[in-house]
């Protein structure tokens, strides 16, 4: 079994562009490019293709169902990471945001619960860990490649390699301020099961991001 994550191109939100609803943000224009490119560079047919319900992400995904029409297509609930409470923070500058993102992660409680639509750290890692079965119940051999987002994808690779740590712990490691993302636009994020369980393998030569950013 093998899965291949990818995270959504570029939307308005990465660009900056304030937003109220994040399951309807859509691409930017480089976002729509970094789509084509990943379809593109495919050198296998899948088995199965994945989405979110999020809008970006099934955009993402558009080209690549194109280019194989035949394999199904399924949306799992591997949608971004909400950690705050939309209805008090969508819509805010990221300078607003920041203090309480400080003390949200700095505390790194991951039972904490921002409020009505935001989830816990902890319910992250399980939605996480869940898309891992349901990919290792597939039929096998089985190529997977799944649009997911960037917090959602980090998620999964912490589960697979920081199998040691408690939720504390990976939340611990999870973000650090003014660092960028953990995983860009377009890139992709290489899984492997084994007997031995699942291993995160490195991009092939041609690198995991197919566009720069």
């Amino acid at each position: 079994m093998r899965a291949v994550f990818v995270r959504h191109g570029q939307s308005t939100g990465n660009a900056g562009v304030p937003c109220h609803d994040l399951a309807s943000i859509g691409l930017t224009e480089l976002g729509w490019r970094q789509a084509h490119e990943v379809a593109r560079a495919w050198t296998d047919t899948p088995t199965l293709i994945v989405t979110s319900p999020y809008l970006r992400t099934r955009q993402t995904a558009e080209a690549t169902i194109r280019r194989f029409p035949d394999v199904p297509v399924k949306v799992w609930p591997i949608e971004e990471f909400t950690y705050l409470q939309p209805s008090r923070w969508n819509g805010t500058r990221s300078s607003e945001r920041m203090p309480h993102l400080e003390r949200y992660w700095t505390d790194a409680n991951p039972t904490y619960c921002d409020g009505d639509g935001a989830e816990s750290f902890g319910a992250l890692l399980r939605r996480a860990e869940a898309a891992l079965a349901r990919l290792a119940a597939l039929p096998s051999p089985c190529l997977a490649y799944v649009f997911s987002h960037g917090q959602f994808i980090q998620a999964v690779r912490a589960v697979v390699m920081e199998s040691n740590l408690d939720d504390r712990g990976k939340m611990l490691r999870f973000w650090r301020k003014g660092a960028p993302p953990a995983i860009g636009n377009a890139e992709l994020v290489h899984f492997a099961l084994s007997d031995a369980g699942w291993s995160h393998k490195p991009p092939p030569v041609s690198g995991s991001r197919v566009v720069p950013f």
